[in-house]
């Protein structure tokens, strides 16, 4: 799907990143594309390029017992509802990486692997320059679409660096067999940390479960579909001027069935946020510390997007300034710069962007900017 001219090949969009963002934005632009021949308008090019030698973005990269928030009919991207999960639980990791999978082959998406992407910087004219290990790529527009999993957020705790068990971020855990009849502390007051406590609390001789405040569980009849719902209203509102509730306000964590038993057991309860670590174990801010052999960082990631640094993008609050492109509701061009979209960072490009079934829309809306700064490219003959 991509064109040449000269020695390096020449796209009019390059998607980087093909996990569940950057392949609904692949649909789109092939939807978009098989649109254009047939109305006999001017062909679309683009190409997704991915870091990883498989399929399935960071999902391979997580634990085995991590569940999805929702109900498999409740986590599809667009075009094709994901199968559903035969076991009692919501679908498993395997599942997603199955699907997204298929997903991929089903639609036959143009995916270059393993490619990593080291910069997009501006071009000559109106291109932007897409660097790799494999060569440079051209593009009218870029959609980045990285997410976050290759860039684990550790908080500065006073004595991390004394303690002489080991230290892991959720990044890099693989299941409780690691940790048997050992004493972890999980930090982190969200959906991972209770995940994981969840998932060491029958394994270990003692779990700690530490958070800066009082970790707030959803209603359990509340799942992802909610979430994504309350999200989207919450966009309409403001977008009308009507006061808008947010996705936190109704809570911190999905009592997904793992953890909702854990927790009615009486064995999950988190405690405040440790004052420091020492070098056996760790201690509160009331005095009292306790032995431990393992600390797990629940405490969630930063948006991959040092390939963006050359463009000098604004940013605030440690992510790039984001807008709705022209027609559009969606804040996913970077503010300032309309040949760069961002997908599946977080809700700051869309609601629930970063979960399955809301990266759909974002990923169409960005796909509609890009075909009109295509055309009028194309239209005033620039290259």
């Amino acid at each position: 799907m991509s064109e040449r001219r000269g020695t390096d090949p020449q796209v009019d969009v390059c998607v980087i990143g093909a996990g569940q963002a950057g392949l609904a934005a692949g649909f789109y632009l092939q939807r978009a594309d098989r649109e254009r021949r047939r109305r006999g308008d001017r062909a679309l090019s683009w190409v997704v390029l991915d870091a990883h030698d498989r399929p399935g973005g960071s999902w391979p990269e997580t634990w085995p017992s991590l569940r999805l928030f929702s109900p498999a009919a409740y986590s599809s991207l667009p075009g094709w509802p994901m199968p559903r999960w035969s076991g009692e639980d919501n679908p498993p990791a395997s599942h997603v990486v199955a699907y997204l999978r298929d997903y991929e082959q089903r639609y036959g998406l143009d995916v270059r692997r393993p490619v990593r992407v080291h910069e997009v910087r501006r071009d000559h004219g109106e291109r932007l320059r897409v660097r790799t290990d494999h060569g440079d790529w051209s593009a009218r527009s870029v959609i980045s679409a990285t997410g976050t999993q290759s860039r684990p957020f550790v908080p500065a705790v006073p004595g991390a660096d004394e303690f002489e068990g080991t230290q892991v971020h959720t990044a890099g855990y693989r299941g409780p067999t690691a940790y048997a009849g050992q004493r972890v502390l999980v930090v982190g007051g969200a959906n991972s940390a209770a995940q994981v406590a969840a998932d060491l609390l029958p394994s270990v001789e003692r779990l700690h479960w530490a958070a800066l405040r009082p970790p707030r569980y959803l209603p359990d009849h509340v799942d992802g579909r909610v979430l994504f719902e309350t999200a989207t209203q919450a966009v309409r509102d403001r977008a009308a001027g009507r006061p808008a509730r947010s996705v936190a306000s109704l809570g911190d964590i999905v009592a997904v069935p793992a953890v909702r038993e854990a927790r009615d057991r009486g064995g999950l309860r988190a405690v405040p946020m440790v004052e420091r670590l020492t070098r056996p174990g760790a201690r509160w801010p009331d005095g009292h510390e306790e032995p431990l052999d393992a600390v797990v960082w629940a405490t969630g990631f930063r948006p991959a997007l040092g390939h963006m640094r050359s463009l000098g993008l604004a940013s605030a609050d440690g992510h790039l300034l984001t807008e709705a492109p022209a027609g559009g509701t969606m804040p996913v061009q970077a503010a300032g710069e309309p040949r760069v979209l961002l997908l599946g960072y977080g809700d700051w490009c869309g609601p629930a962007s970063a979960t399955l079934v809301g990266a759909g829309r974002p990923a169409r809306e960005s796909v509609a900017a890009v075909e009109a700064l295509v055309d009028r490219s194309a239209g005033s003959g620039e290259d």
